[in-house]
């Protein structure tokens, strides 16, 4: 292509802080993140981490630094704990926590063998099926699960209503309180419960601040979104 998926972004994330980033389709929101775990190399410019350049960091260590939860995300035919931890061997406290914060601890409670309940029909013939719904909050919970320096959502509760993924994005801000956490989400009303707010559009920051300080600018993009969204919650 001869158009630049993101052109011109100077940002600095600072560890701890909450950020949301959002933008119509095709506004460059996953190509962003994707370049800042190293899934993609940046074509000019550079990305640096504490001022070193992240090219000349190991990947497997600099990967480490992150938590990710994408859109396309996938479970295995193992059990809950397995899914979560990501491992044959794993800590059913953290698991429980993690489960709790993505909003899914009463859901576990009510499964037949709680943690070690198998999920599908692969190789268990009683494997327990579940919602897009419950496999999302699954998704979230093994990303909380590693407390990685920083946590990123990339969109992973489109298959929520937006009270539930409203409640999920305000238990995590309250609660995971180790890491930094980057949103991206098509529902603004996560904005609320983060300290900055960038707007992408056509592969460019055109707007960056609080979500009040942001809904206020009547002639920018965001305010835009905003009431594009609300007329359909009036």
């Amino acid at each position: 292509t001869n158009t630049w998926a993101l052109h011109h972004i100077n940002l600095t994330i600072r560890y701890g802080e909450r950020i949301a980033i959002v933008g119509m389709n095709g506004s460059g929101k996953t190509t962003l993140i994707k370049l800042l775990c190293r899934l993609y190399e940046p074509t000019e410019g550079k990305i640096t981490l504490n001022g070193q350049d992240i090219q000349s960091i190991e990947v497997d260590k600099y990967r480490c630094l992150f938590s990710v939860v994408f859109q396309d995300y996938h479970l295995f035919s193992f059990t809950l704990g397995e899914n979560v931890a990501c491992s044959s061997e794993y800590h059913a406290c953290s698991v429980y926590d993690a489960m709790k914060k993505a909003g899914g601890l009463s859901w576990v409670e009510n499964l037949p063998q709680k943690l070690e309940t198998v999920f599908f029909h692969d190789f268990e013939e009683n494997g327990e099926e579940i919602s897009g719904g419950e496999a999302q909050k699954v998704a979230i919970a093994r990303a909380i699960y590693w407390k990685a320096p920083f946590l990123v959502l990339d969109e992973p509760t489109a298959a929520l209503d937006p009270r539930m993924e409203c409640e999920i994005y305000k238990n995590i801000c309250q609660l995971v309180d180790e890491s930094g956490i980057i949103y991206i989400s098509h529902r603004l009303s996560s904005c609320r419960f983060c300290s900055k707010v960038l707007v992408l559009h056509e592969g460019e920051i055109v707007q960056m601040g609080s979500h009040d300080e942001l809904v206020r600018d009547k002639a920018g993009k965001y305010h835009e979104l905003w009431y594009a969204q609300a007329q359909f919650y009036q």
